[in-house]
């Protein structure tokens, strides 16, 4: 007996020298952090975890500017200093800028315009698809593509910039599983369900009213998703692609989050009861995506972070990512700049340089602690991918979608077939 007494004595005492050194350890942190500057403190933050971005549109600016000749731009160098790229209103990302913004990795938005749906939407997402893939292949001392969310981990630990690819638009498969799966396989791990049109199977956001446009300049087909585009759902779950619902109606993104079977992403959206935007999520739909174990992405975009037409700066978008976690928590906020996609952004986030301005705003509200930003900078979305990957393992076993969309269904929605000679069953 007296012997178990001494154990559990000795026991007792380890544990409480164990807690002291636990507590004393984190005073010294708080007393040390208190003798950073703010600029110190986001920087020791973002060494911890680098920024992960889920939308960035340089390659469009590439496809625009350059025709997607890699031989015309140099992004190694300050793009804001070279006298034609340097007054392009668009312009906004070159590896300088995003080494000073902390920047570990992006989703590369692989977009064509609305205008080639049922064109050859397809033709051209090829091609920016292989031009992401050449600039990875041209800059291997900047960039180290990513599959997954281990590679994302192991590119910042090699000191690159992990680079994955986004389809923007679900027009880029027109209404196919084959192109779908044929683009995951070519690295696609996400796709944005529209772009600012709707498709045969999905509506976009410009169908909902807001402040910026009382009367929709779109009439909503599917009711959101149609049953067609619930099979696409089902097949991204399958394949482990996220599905990104940036761009969409709103009812589209209730269906979304309710059919989906593994968390989903907003690439770039802010809050609705913020900018009264149709692009934004409304606190309805964050309070699902808190539900889901999702993440909402906030842009920084001045068109969609100020409704009053007025350029802001970045205690605009501060009042954004606020109002989020009021609903969702910090577990459920991400950034999604959108640099390259837009022609005016915020004072203090005018490039990609600036992403360290928000962490200090962000600091400065006393409201953040240090896991807090770190979960913002990039833990959030890594944790989102990793269920979305976790969710594969477990379907690996379900049949694959196949056939096509019914003839009926695209007669039905005035569907222009002009320019497709595929047979569709009616």
């Amino acid at each position: 007996m007296n012997v178990e007494k001494a154990i559990l004595i000795i026991a007792a005492s380890a544990l409480l020298v164990a807690t002291v050194l636990m507590t004393v350890n984190v005073l010294v942190n708080q007393l040390d952090n208190r003798k950073l500057s703010l600029e110190q403190r986001v920087q020791t933050i973002l060494d911890n975890q680098p920024i992960i971005d889920g939308h960035n549109d340089l390659p469009w600016n590439i496809r625009n500017l350059a025709y997607n000749d890699l031989r015309r731009i140099n992004l190694a160098s300050d793009l804001s200093k070279h006298e034609i790229w340097g007054k392009v209103n668009t312009s906004y990302t070159d590896f300088p800028r995003l080494r000073k913004g902390r920047v570990g990795a992006l989703f590369w938005g692989a977009y064509t315009d609305c205008s080639s749906q049922l064109k050859d939407s397809v033709e051209q997402t090829l091609e920016q698809i292989d031009l992401i893939k050449r600039l990875v292949k041209k800059y291997p001392n900047y960039l180290e593509f990513a599959f997954s969310a281990a590679d994302i981990e192991n590119a910042i630990e090699n000191k690159k910039i992990a680079s994955l690819i986004g389809i923007e638009g679900g027009h880029s498969i027109q209404f196919s599983f084959g192109i779908l799966r044929m683009f995951y396989s070519m690295g696609a791990r996400y796709m944005t369900l529209t772009h600012d049109c709707n498709t045969p199977w999905v509506d976009a956001s410009p169908v909902d009213p807001s402040s910026v446009d009382k009367n929709p300049t779109l009439l909503p087909q599917n009711d959101g998703i149609s049953e067609f585009g619930l099979r696409i759902v089902k097949e991204m779950n399958r394949l482990g692609m996220m599905i990104d619902i940036s761009h969409v109606s709103q009812r589209a993104m209730e269906k979304a989050l309710k059919h989906s079977v593994a968390p989903v992403i907003f690439s770039h959206s802010s809050a609705r009861a913020i900018c009264d935007h149709h692009r934004n999520v409304p606190d309805s739909v964050l309070r699902l995506v808190k539900k889901t174990n999702s993440i909402v992405m906030v842009t920084f975009s001045s068109a969609v972070v100020r409704c009053d037409g007025t350029r802001g700066n970045v205690s605009d978008v501060v009042k954004h990512i606020q109002h989020i976690r009021s609903i969702t928590g910090p577990e459920h906020i991400g950034l999604g700049g959108a640099y390259d996609g837009g022609d005016v952004f915020p004072k203090g986030l005018e490039d990609c340089s600036k992403y360290p301005n928000l962490f200090k705003a962000l600091l400065k509200t006393g409201d953040w602690t240090v896991e807090d930003l770190e979960k913002l900078a990039g833990k959030n979305i890594l944790r989102v991918f990793q269920a979305v990957e976790q969710k594969r393992n477990e379907l690996k076993d379900q049949e694959m979608e196949q056939g096509f969309i019914n003839g009926e269904e695209l007669d039905k929605k005035k569907v222009n077939l002009t320019c497709i000679t595929a047979n569709f069953e009616r």
